[in-house]
């Protein structure tokens, strides 16, 4: 099951104009939940966005990358505490992973938004500008958005021919491993 999910999900960034059951968004919060964290520390926080108008003004953190938020109808916003626990980065990073993957298992298509690091315009950085619209408290950092939605897009899975087998290496750099099957 958990292959065959993964061998078919892709970042959607078109989406139909129809909601999330709450039913839904409540099982991707769990999923969210639910996911691994460093020495069991949680640091991450998620804000659920709904509302079309903050998801537009969202879909404006990046001039590049986040527009697609706009035709989406959720936003889960995914945020840490970095006095929390030292690796919050990854932590708040698999947490958004589970969230696409509890999404692709309910039938909806959904999309990473990297804000960390990343500009709002030469100014303002989009976690400033994200942290300004959401009122995200000053000690929490905010990692990502994922857009979520029902798919208005269909894209076909990536062959298994099209995986970097060369980036693998087997008991040490260089020396290939070989796919048996």
């Amino acid at each position: 099951m958990f292959v065959s999910l993964i061998e078919k999900r892709r970042s959607i960034r078109k989406f139909q104009d129809r909601p999330v059951e709450s039913e839904k968004i409540d099982t991707l919060i769990e999923a969210a939940l639910r996911s691994p964290s460093s020495r069991g520390l949680n640091p991450w926080h998620f804000i659920v966005v709904i509302e079309t108008g903050l998801l537009d003004k969202l879909s404006k953190a990046k001039k590049h990358g986040s527009s697609f938020l706009k035709s989406a109808p959720l936003g889960i916003v995914v945020c840490a505490d970095p006095a929390r626990c030292d690796v919050w980065v990854e932590d708040s990073s698999i947490a958004s992973i589970f969230i696409h993957l509890a999404s692709e298992s309910l039938g909806l298509g959904s999309c990473w938004i990297q804000i960390r690091k990343r500009m709002h315009d030469k100014k303002t950085t989009a976690e400033d500008y994200v942290r300004d619209i959401l009122n995200v408290p000053e000690s929490l950092s905010v990692e990502s958005i994922v857009a979520i939605g029902y798919p208005d897009e269909a894209k076909v899975p990536h062959g298994k021919e099209e995986l970097q087998y060369e980036k693998v290496h087997l008991n040490s750099y260089g020396e290939q491993y070989f796919v048996t099957r």
